[in-house]
């Protein structure tokens, strides 16, 4: 049975930066009592600092004074390991621990917080929209139960996909960790091409943005494959068929993206590395 929101906390959420914000502001639109979220960031941002006036939420430069449900550790990898020491002391024997830093594993993070009851993910920017995609792995110390308060709190910002391996999550960072970025470039790129058309600056980009809003719309409208999708716009021998002779060519497309998601996993296995 799915607790309410409202009945999860205290939730203390480490590193209030663009990614923190978005669970954050997920998380209360779904319910969550502003009481029950504590943001802790030494550095925070005017949007940051807005959300807590706004909310009256509890901002804290340093995690002090209590021992929270849910821890939510929301750094940049390359910090992790003093906030880890930092945090251990906050551990209290009912927490869990929700990590997004990529790259980071379950084992160090449960050497450095000194509990295994920890859930890793990598959600996306698009959850500061609530259209995220998030990928998950539970640690060898999370029960039903914990899985349920993790899932909660990760749907609140759009879609979880569970997996049991957490090499899963570094194939997942390459493709939907740093997807966005792929598409903004493709739009930055289809921009580019229309200019060369002839079309203004303002006007190219306008038509490119909306028909990858568009084209993302309708995907998520229709449950068909994007196969099909591709196939009922590709009238033979037409505009679009002469255009994705192209793309689809080879090396195309497909090659590219490939070579860019390997890319990707790699360094997040890096990260993972040290």
């Amino acid at each position: 049975m799915t607790q309410s929101m409202t009945a999860i906390g205290p939730v203390m959420l480490i590193g209030a930066g663009k990614m923190g914000m978005a669970l954050a502001q997920g998380w209360l639109k779904a319910g969550l009592a502003p009481s029950n979220l504590v943001l802790v960031d030494p550095k925070p941002s005017e949007a940051t600092l807005a959300l807590a006036e706004d909310y009256g939420l509890t901002l804290n430069a340093e995690a002090v004074g209590m021992h929270p449900n849910v821890l939510v550790i929301a750094v940049k990898p390359q910090v992790v390991d003093p906030v880890l020491e930092a945090l251990r002391p906050v551990v209290g024997p009912q927490t869990i621990v929700l990590s997004i830093a990529a790259g980071i594993g379950i084992a160090q993070l449960a050497q450095g917080l000194g509990t295994d009851r920890i859930v890793r993910t990598m959600p996306n920017t698009p959850a500061q929209v609530g259209k995220g995609m998030t990928g998950a792995v539970a640690g060898p110390g999370v029960d039903d139960a914990n899985r349920r308060t993790a899932d909660q709190l990760l749907t609140a910002v759009g879609k979880v996909a569970w997996f049991e391996s957490e090499g899963d999550l570094d194939a997942l960072t390459a493709v939907s960790g740093s997807g966005p970025a792929y598409v903004f470039h493709f739009v930055e790129a289809l921009a580019e091409a229309g200019r060369r058309q002839g079309l203004t600056d303002a006007i190219a980009m306008e038509l490119a943005r909306q028909t990858v809003v568009g084209a993302a719309a309708l995907m998520e409208a229709d449950r068909a494959s994007a196969r099909t999708l591709r196939e009922n716009v590709t009238s033979p021998n037409g505009t679009t068929a002469a255009a994705l002779a192209v793309l689809m060519a080879e090396p195309g497309l497909t090659d590219l993206l490939e070579r860019a998601v390997a890319a990707a996993r790699q360094r997040s296995e890096e990260l993972g590395r040290g």
